[in-house]
């Protein structure tokens, strides 16, 4: 952080101003009463003078020469670090009214509620509780459509009531159709039913691969076997089982198994910025520099490797957890994304091949 003075001496201040450097970064105008001005921009010089520049004439812009009293801010390598700076900041500044104030709003998930003596599926902006969550989702109809295509998969119930099974149950059309155990009338009970509940968790868990290999198995067993037609049919649904997998959004996964590093441009020269995920919370990030001994380069494989090690796992509170997710969704899935996103299955199998790609890609754009 760096830190300006306004004094009664205004030419001073005015020649801080056009020293800055007009890259991005966030800052923050402290009046001599009421609340700070925060924001971002991309271009920090620029931005402050027209906020704090003498106007021959009035104007109808925003001025705040004569109200400032102090010059805060923080610059950013990408548009990343500056949310991610903002964010802090306005935790920081704005503790009761920070999330409206940046305008981040919680991504979608579709989680399988386990609470629930028969769990069933919903979408909720909401991750830390009992059931299982897959996401994150870029909108609430693409983690709807997700969710309808893959209990099409299952006989999971779909009704949101919470159940008093009896054979009196009116039931409802899915059951009639086969697509539901029907618990609500006592056609199964708990045990069965929660069969199947792990069968939805496992596919969840594994990205759609527990039931794809499963079908596969029985397909080529079935074709050994010269049954093919049955076979055939195994194809059909394993075909089906792609179709439901290809609607996730690239970043939704088991958010417990959510493994990934970020990677974005840095202040300094000959480095990028790492931002670590590790089993679905946000790590200290770290700054990764292209550094030279002895006249010769260092093994970014071997440094990236020890980067890795020193990644000590943290859990924060749920709440932060949560909102740095929807830094990272927000992040990912707009369109002003900076940087690179590298997901692995967890921190023991990291491709560091692409990763020394992913690495030299962001460093050097060119």
């Amino acid at each position: 952080m760096a830190v300006i003075e306004i004094g009664d001496d205004l030419a001073a201040m005015d020649a801080a101003l056009e020293a800055l450097p007009n890259s991005p970064a966030v800052f923050c105008l402290w009046p001599r009463e009421g609340d700070p001005y925060l924001s971002r921009t991309a271009l920090l010089r620029r931005r402050l003078l027209r906020l704090l520049k003498a106007r021959e004439r009035p104007s109808r812009l925003l001025n705040l020469r004569g109200a400032a009293s102090r010059i805060e801010y923080w610059l950013a390598g990408s548009a990343f670090e500056s949310s991610a700076i903002l964010y802090e900041r306005a935790r920081r500044y704005f503790p009761s009214t920070y999330l409206d104030f940046i305008k981040l709003r919680m991504p979608p998930y579709v989680e399988i509620v386990l609470a629930n003596e028969f769990p069933r599926s919903r979408i909720t902006t909401r991750v830390g509780g009992a059931g299982q969550c897959f996401g994150p989702f870029r909108s609430r109809a693409s983690a709807e459509r997700f969710e309808t295509q893959f209990l099409d998969l299952f006989q999971l119930r779909r009704c949101q009531e919470d159940l008093t099974p009896s054979p009196q149950h009116p039931g409802c059309i899915y059951g009639e159709m086969g697509m539901c155990l029907r618990p609500c009338q006592q056609v199964v009970g708990a045990g069965e039913y929660a069969h199947e509940v792990a069968r939805v968790t496992e596919f969840l868990r594994t990205g759609g691969r527990s039931l794809l290999d499963a079908i596969a198995h029985s397909r080529d067993r079935l074709s050994e076997e010269m049954q093919f037609e049955e076979a055939a049919r195994q194809h059909k649904r394993y075909e089906k089982v792609q179709e439901a997998l290809k609607l996730r959004d690239d970043l939704a996964c088991d958010v417990a198994r959510l493994n990934g590093v970020a990677i974005t441009r840095s202040l300094a020269p000959d480095a990028v910025e790492m931002w670590f995920v590790r089993d679905g919370a946000w790590q200290r990030p770290r700054r990764f520099s292209f550094e030279v001994q002895d006249g010769k380069p260092v093994s970014l494989d071997r440094r990236l490797r020890e980067t890795f090690a020193a990644v000590e796992p943290c859990k924060p509170a749920n709440r932060e957890r949560r909102e740095r997710l929807a830094l990272l969704a927000r992040w990912y899935y707009s369109t002003w994304r900076d940087g690179e996103w590298l997901s692995f299955e967890n921190y023991d199998d990291i491709p560091y091949r692409k990763l020394v790609h992913a690495v030299s890609r962001v460093a050097h754009p060119e």
